[in-house]
């Protein structure tokens, strides 16, 4: 970090009184991205004594059936040796420890699997080098990292991303009625009254602004809100080619509705709760409900034939993690047993996270039907 940066919130006020307001999009990746003071890039957010928890956290229950999952399809791609094995924003490094030591099981996945992690933040780097050590992944040559998907060389792929999506940039736009007739405007972020903190405002409405937005907006109401993230579709687009190109497949966890609903979701958080979107930029998360549809169009777009997507506590409970439950419970005490059955619970269940989070991915398209997924779920980018 340097030393001679500014706070955040003064630089992006400053960006403002000389540039004009400024998208959500744009204000979400200063706040999580900027080099010296973004969320992402400056600390762990992880866990009880950070931000907010994430699956591989909870159980490593919820890892080791991803791992499973990888292995099996990666028989199903013809085991190909080499592969590129990739995460997506891999937090602390738990879920890939998780996976490796389950997909291991299967001859020759170690072997063949060139690990592959997406991450820009310095500090998380660290921290999965040493998750992956601490958990005996010497069995597998250390990762190499990258700022984006586009470094990764080409060839045969697994991915996976576990609440990554949900952390890309958005774009907002208010369906408004004006002399009698409905237009869109984008929300955007400004200067206050007295300059002094942040606000939101509402751009003009333009036909570029309408442009943008999917078919499906046409049916908001009047007061109602659109998002978007050209950011999202544009990486699915991208995972999608490399998949039709190459082969392989990819597995995206996250929280959102099958369909958009009109509604604005982001959100800001701290300390495992609501905080202002608008305060203290760079020190609390923003997140956004994933759109899976404007994933799957764009993936399909590419050649991708995408499954799901399907409710996490479905895809998880096909995939035996009840039965992963029973094994760990036989050598557990009563109370880690207790505590074993409260996270399969926490992951599965409908009211926690067994709904609100759905599973979706995206394979090569003479693959065939993938594991934890309906047959009759399947779509081809439609």
């Amino acid at each position: 970090m340097s030393g001679q940066a500014k706070p955040l919130p003064e630089r992006i006020a400053s960006r403002i009184a000389r540039l004009g307001p400024m998208t959500l999009a744009e204000y979400m990746t200063a706040a999580l991205c900027d080099a010296d003071h973004g969320y992402y890039m400056t600390g762990e957010p992880f866990g009880a004594g950070g931000d907010f928890i994430t699956a591989p956290e909870i159980s490593q229950m919820f890892g080791e059936m991803i791992g499973l999952w990888c292995a099996e399809t990666w028989g199903r791609m013809g085991a190909p040796d080499p592969f590129h094995f990739i995460e997506l924003g891999p937090g602390r490094g738990t879920l890939m420890a998780d996976a490796l030591r389950a997909a291991g099981a299967v001859p020759g996945f170690l072997e063949a699997a060139r690990l592959h992690l997406v991450e820009i933040s310095p500090a998380l780097r660290t921290r999965q080098s040493e998750t992956l050590k601490a958990a005996g992944a010497s069995l597998i040559a250390l990762p190499k990292w990258h700022d984006s998907l586009a470094s990764v060389p080409g060839g045969p792929l697994l991915l996976i991303a576990n609440e990554f999506f949900d952390a890309l940039p958005v774009r907002q736009f208010v369906r408004c009625r004006e002399a009698g007739a409905l237009s869109w405007r984008e929300r955007l972020v400004t200067l206050s009254e007295n300059r002094e903190t942040l606000a939101f405002a509402l751009g003009p409405a333009t036909i570029k602004a309408t442009a943008l937005l999917p078919p499906e907006a046409a049916g908001v109401p009047a007061g109602g809100i659109f998002e978007i993230s050209p950011t999202s579709a544009a990486l699915a687009g991208e995972i999608g080619a490399r998949i039709t190109q190459d082969g392989g497949a990819a597995l995206i966890v996250d929280y959102g509705a099958a369909r958009p609903s009109g509604e604005a979701t982001l959100q800001g958080v701290r300390r495992h709760a609501r905080h202002d979107i608008l305060e203290a930029p760079g020190q609390a998360d923003l997140t956004a409900h994933v759109d899976f549809a404007a994933l799957t169009r764009a993936a399909g777009v590419a050649g991708a034939r995408a499954w799901g997507p399907v409710p996490q506590g479905t895809f998880l409970a096909s995939l035996g993690i009840a039965a992963r439950a029973r094994t760990l419970t036989r050598a557990a005490s009563p109370k880690q047993g207790q505590e074993i059955a409260a996270a399969m619970d926490r992951l599965i269940g409908p009211a926690l996270m067994g709904e609100l989070f759905k599973v979706l991915a995206f394979a090569h398209p003479t693959l065939g039907r993938l594991a934890g997924f309906p047959l009759d779920d399947a779509t081809l980018g439609a």
